[in-house]
């Protein structure tokens, strides 16, 4: 209505408008021209009703009645021209329109109905054909992805980026798969997801079998099934009006999702990509406050209340993502994993655990994770990486990076596996990794090193490897040559050349502890 009263032609008889507000929201499909006072049983919802009210009835009563049945029949609005037969508009017109909340429009001036007629009617067909367009153009795109074979994460981002307003990809059990939302956005919308997510189900069920629309605080829900089987739901949050239609364009990214899942088979692809995205924008920052991450994580699943965090990394194998959902599920627990973290070499997975609070999680519990979540061959080259347990969000961060930290450390030779690095065997690891973002502290590894540094990089070097070995085994020079990789004479040549190029002597304890804790804060800055 409100683009109706905005038409040149239109404007020309001088509009005024006496019941409008919300009722000039209302959507018009078609201009219809009648003095009839039995219009409305012509009439089939949509239409506007443009009028001199030459034959309407005379009675107050009945005048009141002919307005209730143009509202019953779904009018969009009453235009009425005043001058032919009414100078001005009964009150009791405008009361009804008003009870009724149906648009009331009275033009001032005479005017050839023949032109508001073909000025709206352009106006609907153009809006009509626009629309036609714009359902095309999102549909080419969500096929292009289809065939480009893209990601549910990525499809998700395209729709919140065509739509203009927030979009969530969640499961049948209401867990959050993927989202796109504004990081400042994230603690309100998720916080009780679940029970946000049923509330808007029951409205959006209540409105489909009531024949309502959606109010302004409504999410708009539509299913991604496929052949009978119905994966999950799109919910997109409110947001500007599109051309092709809100509804329209948020099926597109079902269907591109629901061909994705056919593609995939059984392999679970949505909780594997959702979830590692979640994990590795947690190593890197990517969060605006520990409020939001921490209601993220518990949207896609992930218990923080009353649960004992660690985290972890398995390095040396693939982790299948079922495998690890299957093993956490086992231990009462469900889990979050991630891709390999920088400066861990591939294949590895970076995992949050969260286990009931009197859950044991000891070195056998470890172990046997472990061999759940990787290929039976491949186990005797894993090493899981293990930071302290922790009792909410900030602490389980510290734990993820010390698992990191101690994972960045020198590949083992492969043996009887699993490997297992706890942070509470090494004491330094947490002081390192707590002190990670410390200017002195990153200063001091860099300022200690810097010799063997450039050394390595003028001469393709294993100085720093060599290092490694030597504080790895502190008074067994045996084990470390072996774990260098190198034969004792060229370890000890080695050795003494760290001592030349530092001025330094290795055998001295306070030396050693200096460099270790040096390397240590190299490994934890990635490099």
């Amino acid at each position: 209505m409100r683009e109706v009263i905005a038409l040149d032609a239109v404007a020309n008889g001088v509009p005024e408008v006496l019941v409008g507000d919300e009722s000039l929201d209302a959507r018009v499909r078609w201009l219809h021209v009648s003095d009839s006072a039995g219009v409305a049983r012509l009439l089939d919802g949509g239409e506007l009703l443009l009028s001199t009210g030459s034959s309407w009835p005379a009675e107050p009563a009945e005048l009141r009645r002919f307005i209730g049945e143009l509202a019953d029949a779904g009018a969009s609005g009453l235009v009425l021209e005043l001058g032919t037969h009414y100078r001005y508009v009964p009150a009791v017109v405008v009361e009804a329109a008003r009870e009724r909340g149906l648009a009331l429009v009275v033009l001032h001036r005479e005017m050839k109905f023949v032109t508001l007629t073909e000025a709206v009617h352009n106006r609907i067909i153009r809006g009509q054909t626009d629309a036609l367009r714009a359902r095309d153009e999102v549909r080419e795109r969500f096929t292009a992805l289809v065939l480009r074979g893209s990601p549910a994460d990525f499809i998700v981002h395209q729709l919140a980026q065509t739509l203009g307003a927030p979009v969530v990809l969640e499961n049948l059990a209401y867990e959050v798969v993927a989202a796109e939302v504004p990081l400042a956005m994230e603690e309100e919308l998720f916080t009780e997801w679940e029970l946000r997510s049923r509330s808007a189900h029951r409205r959006a069920e209540y409105r489909r079998e009531h024949g309502t629309g959606a109010g302004s605080e409504d999410w708009l829900i539509v299913p991604v099934e496929a052949r009978g089987i119905r994966w999950g739901n799109l919910v997109a949050l409110p947001g500007p009006e599109h051309p092709a239609g809100r509804t329209a364009v948020l099926e597109q990214g079902a269907i591109a999702l629901a061909v994705g899942r056919l593609a995939d088979g059984e392999a679970d692809e949505w909780a594997r990509i959702g979830r590692r995205r979640l994990v590795d924008g947690l190593l890197a920052g990517r969060f605006a406050g520990i409020g939001g991450a921490g209601a993220r994580l518990e949207a896609a699943g992930l218990p923080l209340r009353d649960a004992r965090l660690f985290g972890m990394v398995v390095s040396g194998a693939t982790v299948a993502t079922e495998r690890a959902d299957a093993a956490a599920r086992a231990l009462r627990g469900r889990v979050l994993a991630g891709s390999a973290p920088d400066g861990v070499a591939a294949p590895a997975s970076a995992m949050l655990l969260s286990l009931p609070a009197n859950a044991v999680f000891d070195d056998d519990a470890v172990r046997a994770f472990a061999r759940a979540v990787v290929d039976p061959a491949d186990i005797d080259r894993v090493t899981v990486s293990i930071g302290r347990g922790a009792d909410g969000l900030d602490s389980a961060l510290a734990s993820l990076h010390e698992a990191v930290d101690l994972a960045r450390g020198r590949r083992r030779r492969a043996g009887r596996g699993p490997h297992l690095r706890r942070a509470e065997n090494r004491p330094l690891v947490p002081l390192v990794t707590a002190l990670r973002d410390d200017h002195r502290v990153l200063e001091h590894g860099e300022r200690m090193l810097a010799p063997l540094i450039a050394h390595d990089l003028s001469r393709s070097g294993d100085l720093l490897d060599v290092l490694e070995a030597m504080l790895s085994h502190p008074g067994n020079r045996t084990a470390a040559a072996s774990a260098s990789h190198l034969s004792r004479s060229v370890f000890y040549q080695r050795i003494a050349l760290i001592e030349e190029l530092l001025g330094l002597d290795l055998d001295d304890g306070e030396t050693q502890t200096a460099l270790h804790l040096a390397l240590l804060v190299r490994r934890s800055a990635g490099r």
